[in-house]
């Protein structure tokens, strides 16, 4: 065993400092929950869609969401065809509060699906929901048929496939290939 007198030094309390920080970090990290982001061009339409016709329940953001972690995944390298015009316009903003915007779905236990603003409008002006993550778009594609929403698979690698509301409006579902 260590003597008390070495343990209580100032090596000794940084090294349980750091430890228990460790710790901690751990703790915080394994418990956050997973999140998919969705781009999608018409946020009020998509919360008709995930909220109605999805039935999903609203999610709380996540701790590490509070502190602009979004603004650091590299927006910039986003392929144009799948940005507005005006991208600056529809870039996701932080709120008064230190939340950033959005809207915020549980998809499964540990699982949840922020909802952006961003995506342009597809072929025939449909609204597209774009996804860099094949795992989100497989979940969200589950939900649709447990829900009884019809749809159809357009490609498989990378996946697209159109969902029809139960208002009868079509989104496009696309995952973004490298």
């Amino acid at each position: 065993m260590l003597p008390l007198d070495s343990l209580m030094s100032t090596q000794g309390v940084m090294v349980m400092l750091l430890v228990a920080y460790a710790g901690a970090m751990w703790m915080f990290l394994s418990s956050a929950p997973k999140v998919h982001t969705l781009m999608v061009s018409d946020l009020e339409i998509a919360r008709q869609f995930y909220e109605g016709d999805l039935q999903l329940l609203a999610a709380e953001v996540p701790l590490h969401y509070y502190y602009n972690y979004e603004q650091t995944l590299g927006l910039s390298t986003i392929d144009p065809i799948y940005m507005p015009t005006n991208f600056s316009s529809a870039a996701t903003k932080t709120s008064a509060s230190g939340a950033t915007d959005g809207l915020w779905y549980q998809l499964k236990k540990n699982v949840q699906l922020h909802v952006i603003g961003g995506a342009s409008l597809g072929e025939k002006d449909r609204q597209r929901h774009v996804c860099f993550d094949r795992d989100c778009l497989e979940q969200i594609l589950l939900r649709v048929q447990s829900r009884y929403v019809k749809f159809k698979v357009r490609r498989e690698d990378p996946l697209n496939f159109l969902v029809k509301t139960y208002e009868g409006l079509v989104i496009e579902m696309s995952e973004v290939s490298n």
